[in-house]
């Protein structure tokens, strides 16, 4: 039997909240099987906890950082004071994903009546070739099955994961926008002006995002960035906002967002 897997110092992990006792929390990591750790009443809160029911309770999902693993104990202490609302929010989308990835392709097994066995080396290959199958079965609903074949998936496999993709997972948008202010009084400086929003344009984008253009006014325009993911959007943007400015100003203009 194999040895179980640990998290590592300073992983995020997340947990289901089994007991909670007057010291801490006894938390079950849903991500290593059989494994359990402890939240101390110590490590629950950045403010003082009188209660500690107040701030959780018996089921509750917990994003959780790895403090201490003694392997030879069994014993996995975990925080969580140290998680920083954003890792939290990315963690839990991280987990949520994970989920939803494996129940499409346990769903694709069933519908090509794949045994149990052949269907976990399906998920283990997936899991070994990408990062993040999700993002994969997201692009699948777009764009078909053909975004598996270079991963060496049999045709039939293939067309069952983009099926079942296609039944399960919802594509959503996220669009952000800002407003620049571009001026260049050289001679040419309407076509610098027209240079540095078309590059902007043409920036490094992810798989199926735009960045659109619109003249508010000269000397203001609106650059919105759209992606399947906030994060994404957001760092769109900048990058967008960041090539159109920097172009004009190699040109003798000058450029900055204002909103």
């Amino acid at each position: 039997m194999s040895a179980p897997s640990y998290p590592d110092v300073g992983d995020l992990a997340i947990a289901t909240v089994k007991r909670v006792v007057d010291y801490g929390a006894y938390v079950r990591l849903d991500e290593y099987e059989g494994i359990e750790g402890l939240v101390h009443i110590s490590e629950i809160s950045t403010t003082w906890v009188k209660h500690i029911r107040e701030h959780v309770r018996e089921g509750q999902k917990l994003v959780l950082k790895v403090l201490r693993v003694d392997r030879e104990r069994a014993q996995v202490d975990l925080s969580l004071r140290r998680v920083t609302g954003r890792e939290k929010t990315d963690k839990m989308l991280e987990w949520k994903r994970s989920k939803k990835a494996d129940s499409i392709i346990k769903g694709a097994g069933e519908r090509l009546k794949a045994d149990a066995e052949t269907t976990e080396k399906m998920r283990l290959l997936l899991y070994e070739k990408l990062e993040n199958p999700y993002e994969t079965f997201q692009e699948s609903v777009e764009e078909g099955d053909g975004v598996f074949a270079k991963l060496g998936i049999t045709p039939e496999w293939a067309a069952a994961l983009a099926e079942v993709a296609k039944s399960k997972v919802k594509l959503e948008k996220a669009s952000l926008t800002a407003t620049v202010e571009l001026t260049c009084r050289a001679p040419e400086g309407m076509e610098a002006i027209r240079t540095a929003l078309s590059n902007a344009k043409k920036v490094k984008k992810p798989r199926g995002a735009t960045v659109r253009i619109y003249a508010i006014g000269a000397p203001k325009y609106r650059i919105e960035a759209t992606t399947r993911e906030y994060s994404e959007a957001e760092a769109l943007l900048n990058s967008a906002v960041d090539e159109a400015t920097n172009t004009l100003k190699s040109a003798g203009g000058e450029g900055r967002r204002v909103s």
